[in-house]
């Protein structure tokens, strides 16, 4: 089934069962994914490993994830994204618990290797179903999606909180997880979209993206430069540059973090009214003045303000890049976004060790300096999209 064949005429209360049994997908993802970060440090300490150890560990994950970019777009083409979403978001949260029994490093490295690649074939799958979904509401809804998934996250947080502090080890923590996880999934699984596979069953297994997927790529690129450098050295930044007290040492990541899951809410209703150009033209400006702001002002104040900004900045770029990427009129929506993806999460893993490189050489100021204008850059780059 071609997903540009859904309009407005689908019965408003079917496309309300589809928006919620693929936002319940999100959810799945994001609550998965903060329950292993949420216990990093317990499986780090069980395991006796340094932290220069466990940053070896921790590259199996994204190994997994970008070996797994191509081949996705593939297999949906092949069995339909319904196939593909519920079997990988199953076997993503089976080996959530996997990494819990995890009694060695290569087992945790190996684990974490499946738990990537299971990870991106149900990013790559779900926002494949996300697309047709929005189609059907001839609007766009996917930052919806995503903001699901980051509301995931905290609540993955605070589960993670409660069980770290009722003594629960990270196996059983996980396997709390996957029970809701699988009883979700069995239920959310009968109302998604149905498959649509066989459209372009000669799909090859790595597609050269045409010049607007590149775009798109591009502007997604330089974003998740920005998201990565957030997620992994915004505590640093404060602690070294703002040299914040010990207690407000994360409130640039909470500020982040909260701006990016309510941006994701609001940017729905912002691109269906100012149009996609728009949208990602502000969201770099956005970017780029909340780094700006921190690298010239960097006190706890103006600090926390410019992270607020840099959240509501990045939060609309990837479900939007994603979004339009979906309705690629050269090639199937599963093989689009596999591709939009893999340019887009190089920008991901090159971001943090890009920071520690130049802030090494020179300061952190510069190297988020540095990662402002790649904010610039999404505004630029995005004011071309088509």
């Amino acid at each position: 089934m071609n997903f540009t064949s859904f309009h407005l005429s689908t019965p408003f209360g079917t496309r309300l069962i589809r928006r919620a049994a693929v936002g319940t997908l999100f959810f799945l993802m994001g609550l998965s994914f903060a329950s292993w970060a949420s216990r990093i440090p317990n499986i780090q300490q069980a395991l006796g490993l340094s932290d220069t150890q466990l940053g070896g560990v921790l590259l199996a994950l994204p190994a997994g994830l970008m070996l797994s970019l191509p081949f996705s777009g593939w297999l949906i083409t092949k069995i339909g994204s319904r196939r593909v979403v519920t079997l990988a978001v199953a076997l993503y949260a089976v080996t959530l618990v996997s990494l819990g029994l995890a009694q060695s490093t290569v087992q945790l490295m190996a684990f974490l290797f499946v738990f990537g690649f299971a990870g991106n074939m149900a990013n790559i799958s779900v926002n494949t179903q996300a697309v047709g979904v929005e189609a059907m509401y001839g609007r766009s809804i996917m930052a919806s999606f995503h903001g699901l998934w980051s509301l995931a996250g905290f609540t993955g947080a605070t589960i993670g909180t409660i069980m770290i502090g009722a003594g629960v080890v990270p196996y059983q923590h996980f396997a709390f997880i996957l029970f809701f996880a699988l009883a979700a999934l069995a239920v959310a699984s009968r109302y998604i979209l149905p498959d649509e596979a066989g459209e372009k069953s000669d799909a090859p297994l790595f597609a050269r993206p045409d010049k607007t997927l590149l775009t798109l790529g591009i502007v997604a690129f330089c974003s998740m430069i920005c998201e990565g450098a957030m997620f992994d050295w915004s505590g640093v930044y404060f602690r070294k540059v703002v040299m914040a007290d010990p207690a407000w040492i994360g409130a640039g990541y909470t500020a982040f973090m909260s701006t990016m899951a309510l941006g994701r809410f609001l940017a729905d209703w912002f691109t269906s009214r100012f149009g996609l150009k728009r949208t990602l033209q502000l969201s770099g400006l956005l970017i780029a003045s909340g780094l700006l702001i921190s690298v010239l002002m960097p006190y706890l104040g103006p600090s926390i303000v410019g992270f607020f900004l840099v959240g509501f900045g990045v939060s609309s770029v990837v479900p939007l890049v994603y979004s339009a990427a979906g309705k690629s009129t050269t090639m199937s929506p599963g093989v689009a976004l596999a591709a939009v993806s893999t340019i887009g999460f190089l920008g991901f893993l090159i971001g943090p060790p890009l920071i520690g490189l130049v802030a090494g050489a020179t300061s952190l100021r510069i190297s988020f300096s540095i990662i402002a204008a790649m904010g610039l850059c999404v505004a630029l780059v995005g004011g071309r999209v088509k």
